[in-house]
């Protein structure tokens, strides 16, 4: 890895809090190595206090190349979420030479370790799922991943290979890097900068990612175009407000939509969130991602 990669890492890793007094660290073996995620537990809502052991809906929010599961929870803000409505949110974390830093994904051509030793990740963030099931009553029907950059490619990895297992993916700053032939619809919705050096709205040789190495991204429009095909939806709607524009496709199959938010003129962050790091893009204040894909999630169940 480059002295300036390691600089930038350990810079993200130096500003972020410790973990939420609600979320709690577990560990799981998988393929014999230790993996660790958080998991936020919300207080019950007082609509649901009657029937404490309702099943609830589970998002798992990936963070990005570099990251680690801490990091992904300030800079999507979902606890605070998750704590109005009700629903369990898991933190994975990637893995990596160290613990708890410079985490990553293999989500098909990136990134790092993950990627150069062909890690199982989507056979670990299933056995997540499993792990959470078995200690808290998680509804299977309301599954939903999301995730920042190289934590967003992880989400189309996902929806790709294992589609039953989602009611919906949520990609942020992430490309589609993978032979994507899922085997059910699946409802996606992407929010993605135009100015995005990271990882290209028209895809390509990133300009600037510290992880690219070689690695070639789809373009956003070849991605989306894909899922509404794949889902063969028929019909198309757009609005613009300020600088986001929102794309629909719906009528699709099983009751899937297919959305595009595309964020003109900004980089690379979680729109309406946290900056990733010290270093990284400003996020667009214009709209707040995670209360979007929470109320596209609520729209869809399996």
């Amino acid at each position: 890895m480059k002295s300036s990669t390691l600089l930038f890492a350990l810079l993200a890793a130096a500003i972020l809090p410790a973990a939420q007094a609600a979320d709690t660290e577990y560990s799981l073996v998988h393929q014999k190595h230790v993996r660790t995620y958080l998991l936020h537990t919300p207080e019950q809502p007082s609509s649901t206090q009657a029937r404490p052991h309702a099943r609830r809906p589970l998002v798992m929010v990936l963070h990005g190349g570099g990251g680690n599961a801490e990091n992904a929870a300030r800079m999507s803000g979902m606890s605070a979420i998750a704590d109005r409505e009700g629903f369990l949110v898991v933190y994975p974390n990637g893995s990596g030479k160290l613990r708890n830093a410079l985490l990553t994904w293999n989500a098909g051509n990136c990134c790092g370790k993950a990627f150069e030793e062909q890690v199982d990740d989507v056979g670990f963030l299933n056995s997540v799922i499993d792990h959470v099931a078995q200690r808290h009553p998680v509804d299977p029907r309301r599954i939903y991943v999301t995730g920042m950059s190289n934590g967003g490619m992880m989400s189309y990895r996902l929806g790709c290979e294992t589609p039953a297992r989602f009611a919906a993916i949520a990609p942020v700053a992430g490309a589609m890097n993978v032979d994507c032939k899922p085997a059910v619809p699946l409802s996606v919705i992407a929010f993605h900068g135009t100015a995005d050096e990271h990882v290209l709205y028209a895809g390509g040789v990133p300009t600037k990612s510290r992880l690219a190495g070689s690695r070639v991204d789809t373009a956003v429009r070849d991605t989306i175009k894909f899922w509404s095909t794949r889902n063969a939806c028929h019909t198309y709607s757009r609005e613009m407000i300020h600088e986001v524009k929102t794309e629909i496709w719906n009528q699709c199959r099983a009751g899937t939509t297919v959305e595009l938010v595309t964020l003109e003129g900004f980089g690379h962050a979680w729109p309406g969130g946290e900056k990733g790091s010290l270093l990284g893009d400003d996020p667009t204040a214009s709209i707040k991602a995670s209360e979007v894909m929470w109320q596209f999630f609520k729209q869809h169940s399996h």
